[in-house]
């Protein structure tokens, strides 16, 4: 029994990209294009790279307007419109990741992916927009979905490309204090395992998703991930690891009571998986997985 596809993002990411991507000063400051002053602001900011440039005066006033907006709608308008107008500026990157994270909080998975997209468009490494691509097609990955394959593949593309990127020492785009940025880097790396987990586990490959799930929660985060461990949990009871599998379902137990849905879900597989383990009448094989 799997979550609903919108369940995950709406709930639990909505809290986690609020704390990580929406620090103080995230991925934004005004650098001057003239050379002497780009060279003042070089010896002051050693993470110049992260800084966005303004070409002029009146790039920077377009900027603020269209990052004054509020709503999804109203931000992917706006970022169409400076980016239609400014095409080369390094500012739409913030603009299209500020609609992304607007959709996201307002659980528009379609418009959020549409947005990721156009951020990727522009910077093909952008470790959120990857992550958020593959974890949002993994939750929405449904049996008699027509384009499974093509979301397989891309889960594929994105997750192992995020983890890549984030093992790397390139900087992340944004700005946060030095002693955060290690649990915001695994915090990433977990979604983007298991993202990679959950579609395994979907396709079929139990071995294959529990491996990435274990990578997943074994990784630091920022908050723990109720839907991981049952995922896990899943993976393990299908491949009759019934002991690990019911030690994972607790896990999910203790860290979902926010969610009812899925606290009931973790409780009908504890129930199932306490009656395996004492050789009861719910399945002393365990040849039938939950579905």
């Amino acid at each position: 029994m799997y979550p609903p596809p919108s369940g995950k993002i709406s709930m639990l990411k909505a809290v986690l990209f609020v704390a990580i991507l929406g620090a103080p000063g995230f991925g934004l400051s005004m650098v001057p294009a003239d050379a002497a002053a780009q060279q003042r602001s070089d010896q002051t900011a050693p993470d110049i790279a992260l800084h966005p440039r303004a070409a002029s005066r009146q790039e920077i006033e377009d900027f603020n307007a269209a990052r004054s907006v509020i709503g999804g709608n109203s931000a992917e308008i706006s970022a169409n419109d400076f980016a239609a107008k400014y095409p080369t500026s390094e500012l739409r990157l913030f603009l299209y990741t500020r609609a992304m994270y607007t959709y996201q909080s307002e659980n528009d998975s379609p418009k959020l992916l549409a947005m990721a997209q156009k951020a990727l468009s522009i910077d093909p490494d952008h470790p959120v927009a990857l992550v958020l691509t593959a974890t949002v097609l993994a939750d929405g990955m449904e049996d008699n979905d027509p384009d499974r394959g093509r979301k397989v593949e891309e889960i594929k593309r994105s997750g192992n490309r995020a983890i890549k990127v984030l093992g790397s020492p390139m900087p992340l785009p944004f700005s946060a204090t030095p002693d955060k940025i290690p649990l915001y880097r695994t915090t990433l790396q977990s979604m983007a395992y298991s993202a990679l987990g959950i579609m395994k586990l979907k396709t079929g490959d139990d071995a294959g998703a529990e491996k990435d799930l274990l990578m997943a929660a074994g990784l630091p985060q920022a908050h723990p991930d109720p839907y991981l461990w049952y995922h896990l949990a899943l993976a393990q009871d299908h491949r009759r690891k019934y002991a690990a599998a019911l030690s994972s379902v607790n896990q999910a137990l203790q860290l979902s009571s926010s969610n009812p849905d899925l606290q009931r879900m973790a409780e009908i597989e504890h129930d199932r998986l306490s009656g395996v383990s004492r050789g009861g009448s719910q399945g002393t094989t365990g040849s039938e997985p939950p579905q």
